[in-house]
């Protein structure tokens, strides 16, 4: 009678080692049922399970597996499984699968065991896990780290909803990001990105700088402000602030563009995008100006933002129309998906203000980027702890994969 078993192998890794102990197996007649394995500080942990012949091949297997162990300094465990277990977990592999990404400065117990606890409470089992981040040297600054854990989950979760939730709610608490998405073919293999400009991509509000510039600066930053939170018409207010900077010199936006300074993380997850064949684009409700200064400086493909009307030499207080706002940003993310042959599954959008929630819906991966209160609920997935380049993550990438 064939016998079905679960063998575990753990010791110190050393090369040559998968290959004596499948050589063992080939020698018994042994069918591969499932195999995996990992190397933590060379510390091996190899799993097989078999389907062992009722032969005289396969009647010493075990015993010799047994021995090739002792001989490799090897910790061997036997488990048998039934039959009618193996057929179990057969028919589970139509189960959905999950990816849930922990991104942080520094990597915590308490925040793998509150990602754990969560994930088993909504009826998830972890199949996997996973270090996306490179090895940080022990005496790394606080604010210079990057720690990217992904676990590969099955199931449905019971209650979608409570489960993203209490994940943010934790989020918060333990300073990290989770990032809960299905593990579909369109995860990998995403094409588009479009991103907001200011305080995205760049670390400022541009309309604010303006507006500083011509003595307006504490009226125009507190709508700019009301207006990211969603507490105002994004067209409303951006014609409010706009009207503000009426007889500005445009000889000032040239000393503003030279201050912008890119958002941590920008060039990264650029330079490896345009690597990676993506498609890249700004759709911001800021101004054309900028944008294209980011647009030469990053290899950005597109361009969509606001034209500041000036006539002789002074901004006038009005954008020429189209004015791009909250929903002519999801328009232009379809219309450049179609334009690139794409499903909109396979485009990634990423944005801070409540003007970016309507694209960030639409996209396969919408990401608030460190967002108020209101976008990071409203959006699928958010980064606050991280720069832009932990967008990479959320596609499965790892440092080690980057050329930079």
């Amino acid at each position: 009678m064939r016998e079905i078993v679960l063998i575990n192998i753990t010791g110190v890794d050393r090369p040559g080692l998968t290959a004596a102990i499948t050589g063992v197996l080939a020698q018994g007649g042994v069918n591969i049922l499932d195999i995996g394995q990992a190397v933590i500080h060379d510390t091996l942990s190899f799993g097989i399970l078999v389907e062992i012949p009722d032969s005289e091949q396969g009647k010493s297997v075990l015993k010799d597996i047994l021995f090739k162990g002792y001989e490799l300094d090897q910790q061997v465990r036997f488990t048998p499984v039934s039959e009618e277990d193996y057929q179990q977990w057969v028919g589970n592999q139509g189960k959905k699968r999950h990816i849930v990404t922990l991104l942080t400065r520094k990597v915590t117990a308490g925040q793998l065991q509150a990602v754990s606890a969560i994930t088993a409470k909504y009826g998830l089992n972890i199949d996997h896990i996973d270090r996306l981040s490179g090895r940080m040297p022990l005496d790394t600054p606080a604010d210079k780290g990057k720690g990217c854990i992904e676990f590969s989950v099955r199931g449905e979760a019971a209650d979608p909803q409570a489960l993203r939730a209490e994940f943010l709610s934790v989020a918060q608490e333990l300073n990290v990001d989770i990032a809960f998405q299905e593990d579909s073919l369109f995860r990998r293999n995403r094409r588009l990105a479009v991103f907001d400009m200011d305080s995205t991509l760049i670390e400022a509000e541009v309309i604010d700088e303006l507006a500083k510039a011509a003595g307006v600066g504490d009226r125009v930053s507190e709508i700019t402000e009301r207006a990211m939170a969603g507490e105002l018409d994004f067209r409303a207010s951006f014609k409010e602030r706009l009207a503000l900077l009426k007889g500005l010199d445009v000889s000032v936006l040239d000393s503003i563009g030279a201050s912008l300074r890119l958002t941590e993380g920008a060039e990264t997850l650029f330079a490896e995008l345009k690597r990676l064949g993506y498609k890249t684009a700004i759709l911001s409700g800021g101004f054309t100006y900028f944008a294209k200064q980011l647009q030469a400086r990053l290899g950005i493909d597109y361009v969509f933002a606001n034209e500041l009307e000036v006539v002789d030499g002074k901004c006038t207080g009005v954008a020429i129309e189209p004015i791009v706002d909250a929903q002519r940003k999801a328009d232009l993310l379809k219309e450049l998906a179609h334009k690139e042959g794409l499903r909109l599954e396979q485009t990634i959008a990423v944005g801070d203000g409540a003007n970016d929630l309507p694209m960030l819906a639409i996209a396969g991966l919408g990401v608030a980027f460190r967002a108020k209160p209101l976008v990071k609920q409203s959006a699928k997935q958010a980064i606050s702890t991280l720069g832009l380049d932990g967008v990479l993550y959320l596609l499965g990438f790892r440092d080690r994969d980057g050329q930079l």
